[in-house]
């Protein structure tokens, strides 16, 4: 408890000093057991956390499942086509009841076959009835609070926490213009990177590492002297890139009438806190969602898709297999740079340095967590 302290102390000084004079966040943040326990303790288990697109739900039954600190949850559409969010443990055995993403008409545990409908009502246990003190109707997986906002999913574990819609209210008015609730995903994989989950955030909020890191790929495209990185708030941060970009799924389509003047070339880059990472293009989006699976390891959704004017365009497969592509090279160089950032923090002699002003967004990143974070 002491050292996590002392790491608790360090982190919250090196958040009081203005940003022109910060560093970055020690070595422990990222190494230690205690601080992720504290993450899943005030963070994961009390936070709203994205866990998918709902047009990846599109008919009665189709469902998708996550786990938010350590409750597995699954979401999906019931037969009025509402998104319901409800534990995803059966009540008998407690057997996890459905994996991955897919359709049900009703969630059948794989262990004793107790199954649910789509409410999570349960409506039928084998053999149950020889038991005098069983009754089916005192059974119902519990709910979770679940939200949509700009058409994305949302869940949290705490029934006091204020709705995403004001949570991100100041986010809103940032992009609304986008209209990102009405993109629509075209491809959604999952994957595990060795190395801690704060590190791979934080890489996706700064474009600093762009010229180096991914020489091979987007780096000599990138204008760093161009670049602004406004203070963040309290539930995200975001900064901006303007190109003309080299697919034409980068820019607005030209049937977008939402976005007018440089909009129609401007890419924003949002870290929606804890684990949310969006980049929101005139054209497409793609993002990634985090979930720690220890310290040095974490769970990736990666996902992305298109804005409708693409949708409809007869040339968007095409571009979005190019754009795919690319993606996969890009993040192929992002492994390997958050890999090596996670060797490196557990190094004896590892030491922060400062921020560069294109940073802005990790600092803000660093003052969320020193404020979710008490000393014990």
């Amino acid at each position: 408890m002491a050292h996590l302290n002392e790491l608790l102390h360090a982190l919250r000084d090196g958040c009081d000093r203005p940003f022109s004079d910060a560093h970055a966040m020690p070595p422990g943040v990222y190494t230690s057991a205690d601080f992720l326990a504290l993450e899943e303790e005030h963070i994961f288990s009390r936070e709203w956390q994205c866990v998918g697109r709902a047009s990846a739900l599109k008919a009665p039954g189709d469902y998708l499942t996550a786990r938010i600190a350590a409750q597995p949850v699954v979401v999906l559409r019931d037969e009025q086509m509402q998104l319901k969010a409800m534990s995803n443990v059966c009540l008998h055995r407690m057997s996890i009841l459905l994996e991955g993403r897919g359709n049900v008409r009703r969630i059948v545990c794989p262990y004793h076959a107790w199954n649910y409908s789509l409410d999570g009502a349960l409506k039928g246990a084998p053999l149950m009835e020889r038991q005098e003190g069983f009754c089916k109707d005192s059974y119902r997986l519990p709910a979770v609070r679940c939200e949509e906002w700009q058409g994305w999913i949302y869940v949290t574990l705490d029934p006091n926490a204020q709705p995403v819609s004001k949570q991100l209210g100041e986010l809103n008015a940032l992009i609304d213009a986008y209209g990102m609730t009405d993109y629509i995903e075209t491809f959604h994989e999952e994957h595990v990177w060795d190395t801690n989950w704060k590190i791979l955030a934080e890489n996706f909020m700064e474009s600093y590492h762009l010229p180096m890191l991914h020489r091979a790929t987007v780096g000599p495209h990138s204008r760093l002297e161009e670049m602004e990185c406004p203070p963040g708030h309290a539930a995200f941060n975001y900064h901006w890139i303007m190109k003309e970009a080299s697919l034409p799924i980068g820019n607005a389509h030209p049937d977008n009438t939402r976005l007018s003047g440089h909009w129609r070339k401007t890419t924003a880059l949002l870290a929606i806190y804890p684990t949310h990472l969006v980049t929101l293009t005139p054209g497409y989006f793609w993002y990634l969602v985090l979930q720690p699976q220890g310290v040095g390891r974490v769970h990736i959704r990666f996902g992305g898709g298109l804005a409708p004017e693409f949708i409809a365009d007869a040339e968007a497969n095409a571009h979005m297999a190019t754009l795919k592509k690319l993606l996969d090279d890009v993040n192929a160089e992002d492994k390997r740079g958050v890999e090596a950032v996670f060797r490196g923090v557990q190094a004896p002699l590892a030491k922060p340095g400062h921020w560069s002003h294109l940073e802005r967004p990790n600092y803000d990143f660093a003052r969320y967590l020193a404020g979710k974070l008490k000393p014990q």
